[in-house]
């Protein structure tokens, strides 16, 4: 017979192969939850102060974004527009420059259209299904919201709560899939405890950020050590089906600067990288060369002509479906830049736009020598 150690078992620590002992009660865990939580819990701004706007800007921040990342931005938003309708009295763009860096730039978008759209009502709605109904407002914000702002019995489910259930429980289903989401949002739901809802879905996300992480869990310092089914297989869950490779494209970008420094576009309203600054772009055409492709980007995005000289550089860039290849092509020209593709056009020194993490990318790779960018806009830089 094989046998697999099993920690906290009673069997001499070692079980038959396939054996899988009964979930912990959800009150056991709650109990040990919140005990660990209240000794190990960060101090972060907007647990210290959880209002509604607080707790409405750092998760919007907080998806797929470390805490350490997020806290400069959070504080930088509050210094600018320190109440909701402050921040509803925001232009989009001006939300997206502030958000530039923080990646994820729909976000920044949601967040703002939600600000407009709670501010029209008086304030964020303190029921989940009014909360759902804000733009860029699904269920695990509408449960952060809703639980920790305004003390509702409500659950919540993440990637580090994703996590830590499939573990403790030793769930085999894919989070993602249809049985494997309902199985999870079950379970979250028995574990909120009504007394203190919002410390037992931030204790959750805390476990799985702290000490429950995805390739080195800390099983020792984990308050469910001794509860847990899946700990003998903790970095094999939760079990998910593989994601699609990216679909490889390429394109070309247009590197021009001058004494007005840098020729840089942004891009229009909707789609991505929406509101940002970036070299000018475009995706090759069907037997088009490089350099020619270089020239069109020019062309066609501020509406000048332009000689492209040199290939400079090339980055990869991995979206969530696609890894552009960006070749970056040392172009020569002058002129006043006009909107064409682009919402708008200038020369512009990079600092003083918001750029997006791509652009960043391209700049740095084509900040190569003058004597290879030598090139000139007309006298005022325009």
């Amino acid at each position: 017979m094989r046998w697999v150690s099993l920690r906290g078992d009673c069997i001499e620590g070692r079980v038959p192969w396939g054996y899988r002992r009964p979930m912990t009660d959800a009150e056991t865990l709650r109990s040990a939850l919140l005990g660990w939580y209240d000794a190990n819990a960060r101090d972060l701004p907007w647990r210290q102060a959880p209002t509604p706007y607080n707790v409405l800007l750092s998760e919007m921040m907080l998806q797929q974004t470390r805490v350490d990342t997020a806290l400069p931005y959070f504080h930088r938003f509050l210094d600018r527009w320190p109440t909701l309708a402050d921040l509803a009295g925001a232009t989009e763009e001006q939300v997206v420059e502030q958000w530039a860096g923080l990646g994820y730039y729909r976000r920044a978008r949601f967040l703002h259209r939600a600000a407009v759209a709670a501010s029209d009502l008086g304030g964020l709605p303190n029921t989940v299904d009014e909360l759902r109904k804000l733009p860029g407002i699904g269920p695990y914000t509408a449960g952060a919201i809703g639980s920790i702002a305004f003390g509702l019995v409500t659950p919540l489910v993440d990637g580090n709560v994703e996590r830590v259930l499939s573990r403790v429980d030793d769930r085999g289903a894919d989070p993602r899939s249809k049985d494997g989401r309902r199985e999870l949002w079950g379970r979250a739901t028995e574990l909120v405890d009504p007394e203190r809802p919002g410390d037992s879905n931030q204790a959750l996300m805390e476990l799985g950020a702290l000490v429950c992480k995805p390739r080195n869990p800390n099983c020792p310092s984990c308050p469910w050590e001794t509860l847990c089914t899946g700990q003998y297989r903790a970095t094999e869950l939760p079990k998910k089906a593989p994601r699609k490779k990216p679909v490889p494209i390429r394109e070309v970008a247009a590197i021009v600067r001058g004494p007005g420094g840098w020729l840089l576009g942004r891009r229009p309203t909707g789609g991505m990288l929406a509101g940002l600054w970036e070299p000018l772009r475009v995706t090759p055409h069907d037997g088009e060369g490089t350099l020619p492709a270089a020239e069109r980007a020019l062309l066609e995005g501020a509406g000048l002509r332009g000689h492209a000289n040199a290939i400079v550089g090339s980055i990869v860039h991995v979206f969530s479906h696609r890894r552009l290849t960006l070749d970056l092509v040392a172009v020569e020209a002058t002129g006043a830049p006009t909107a064409g593709t682009y919402a708008d056009a200038r020369w512009t020194s990079p600092e003083d736009v918001a750029l997006s993490s791509l652009a960043k990318k391209a700049i740095t790779a084509a900040d190569v020598p003058q004597t290879v960018l030598s090139f000139a806009a007309d006298s005022d830089g325009h």
